[in-house]
């Protein structure tokens, strides 16, 4: 069997073990799909590099770094900033103006991290701030972080965040090459939803991360996530299957993976949503409004029990 033919084995076998029936794959040639895996799974192991500063789709738009199309290593997460006195007092008291002046991602993490700004911090285990490339074209938006999350301090992770591995890798994404996190950074106490203080808390930070990272295309996972991104109160089934714009970026609206494994039947219009984005990716925006109709139920959009 090929590398690829493994490749793509483990790859089935690891859906299997998810509870997955289906898998769903865009037209072309078993020849091409086994070069599009190989090509997924086979580059070497990511080399130490410096910090980036976050400002990926700045500099795409001057030019610089990798053309579209080629293969590239994403920067690393970068830290906190070690603390000072004023990031402890923009911390405990920031207003939402200091905050989205914060010059990078790692001063920004340094005030996400030491955060008081409500009362979510109290019952916390870990702040949660992001995961991926800080030089991504996409942004994942989840709700909030759950319990393995909030032990771990990295979003999207346990079955849902495999599961979101699987679907990313579906429209030709790697995790390590987007950006992934959540409109809350602490856990709300029993996943309870997000207190309407508590968003307007945070906000500034999901704010400021869209700001620094300026991806090209912005994903929704849930209902809630969805909502708050889109100032609506629409179902998520309104909400799918169009391109809307968060903050002058196309944003789709997609299922929580934590919703599909309760759903197994959602993983379909999931993986439609995800080629929208890919679209998105090789062809640019649409005109608004773009897209085929929409479906579902927003009682379940969301993660339930096992967060983003």
């Amino acid at each position: 069997m090929s590398d690829a033919g493994r490749l793509l084995r483990a790859h089935l076998l690891h859906q299997r073990t998810l509870g997955g029936t289906e898998v769903f794959v865009a037209p072309g040639t078993r020849d091409a799909l086994l070069a599009r895996v190989a090509a997924l799974g086979s580059e070497p192991a990511r080399e130490p590099a410096a910090a980036s500063s976050g400002t990926g789709g700045a500099r795409r738009r001057a030019g610089e770094g990798t053309p579209r199309g080629r293969a590239s290593r994403p920067a690393p997460m970068p830290g906190p900033a070690p603390p000072t006195g004023e990031l402890r007092r923009l911390a405990r008291e920031g207003e939402a103006e200091e905050i989205a002046a914060l010059p990078d991602l790692a001063t920004l993490r340094a005030v996400s991290d030491a955060c008081t700004r409500c009362a979510l911090h109290e019952s916390r285990t870990r702040p949660v701030f992001a995961d991926g490339s800080p030089d991504a074209r996409v942004m994942c938006v989840g709700e909030a972080p759950g319990q393995r999350e909030d032990e771990t301090g990295v979003p999207f992770v346990g079955r849902a965040g495999k599961l979101l591995d699987r679907l990313l890798l579906s429209a030709g994404l790697r995790r390590r090459d987007v950006f992934i996190c959540n409109v809350l950074k602490c856990r709300p106490p029993g996943n309870r939803n997000p207190q309407p203080e508590e968003i307007e808390r945070c906000s500034p930070f999901l704010r400021r991360q869209l700001d620094l990272v300026d991806p090209d295309v912005v994903v929704a996972f849930g209902t809630f996530a969805a909502r708050t991104l889109l100032g609506t109160a629409d179902s998520l089934g309104r909400m799918r299957g169009r391109v809307h714009e968060f903050r002058g970026r196309p944003t789709v609206v997609t299922y929580h993976p934590a919703a599909l494994l309760r759903n197994p039947g959602w993983t379909r219009p999931t993986w439609e949503d995800l080629q929208r984005v890919r679209t998105l990716l090789d062809d640019g925006p649409p005109g608004e409004g773009h897209g085929g109709g929409a479906g579902g139920d927003d009682r379940n959009g969301g993660p339930g029990g096992d967060g983003g």
